[in-house]
């Protein structure tokens, strides 16, 4: 019973000591979700450009970056280029992540716009409409309502591989886990702690996903509205 006790006693203080950087954790996710949404709707649309070489450059950065490792990129951003122009560990941190998605919701757009029937095209060209109204008013408007749920997904994942700038001394989640672990030895404890809020953080944000594609589902798209 004393062994209990003492479990839930240490559990207890590891919680509420990483809980005080769980906000860092949510801000570099959304941030870096904020960029990734930027370049992921930018390259999505090049990728479907009608010049050559600007298909070309945006399937370089698609494949590039998607082949590149996260952590390689952490590292480049920070250790490489952020020597060279000075860069903050916080965003070296941000750009890295939010760049390396941004090559992921690139692919995301350009299959959501793709799905559209190509006779919408047709038909608003028709009316005299230029390729970037069409773009604009009639095409993106149904492809995002499509892209809704893999796109969030991707935040999700975004969230737990924010992990991962920890490596360059970030003070996150997972930050605060190693520096309790050295600390205080209870590594068991201290990961397990560490595991559950992301499972709880993660947790929540699936059944926020399922009610946004419950919201947006589109009929005919896959994806049945309920």
């Amino acid at each position: 019973m004393d062994w209990l006790v003492s479990q839930i006693s240490s559990l207890s203080k590891i919680f509420f000591y990483l809980i005080q950087t769980v906000h860092w954790t949510i801000l570099i996710s959304v941030l870096a979700y904020l960029i990734a949404l930027a370049l992921g709707l930018t390259f999505g649309i090049l990728r479907l450009s009608p010049r050559r070489p600007v298909r070309w450059f945006a399937s370089v950065y698609v494949n590039v970056l998607r082949g590149v490792p996260l952590l390689v990129l952490i590292f480049f951003f920070y250790f490489g280029l952020g020597k060279v122009v000075n860069m903050d560990r916080f965003v070296a941190g941000v750009l890295a992540v939010g760049i390396c998605y941004g090559a992921y919701l690139a692919e995301i757009f350009r299959s959501g716009i793709q799905a559209i029937d190509y006779g919408q095209h047709e038909a608003a060209m028709s009316l005299g409409m230029t390729r970037w109204q069409t773009l604009r008013h009639i095409i993106l408007p149904q492809s995002v309502r499509i892209v809704v749920p893999p796109a969030a997904n991707e935040f999700i994942s975004c969230l737990k591989d924010s992990s991962l700038v920890s490596i360059i001394g970030l003070r996150e989640l997972t930050r605060a886990g190693r520096e309790y672990s050295s600390q205080y030895f209870l590594d068991f404890q201290t990961w397990l702690m560490v595991g559950l809020i992301y499972l709880m953080l993660t947790f929540t944000l699936t059944r926020v996903v399922k009610w946004l594609e419950r919201r947006v589902a589109v009929h005919g798209y896959g994806v049945e509205k309920r």
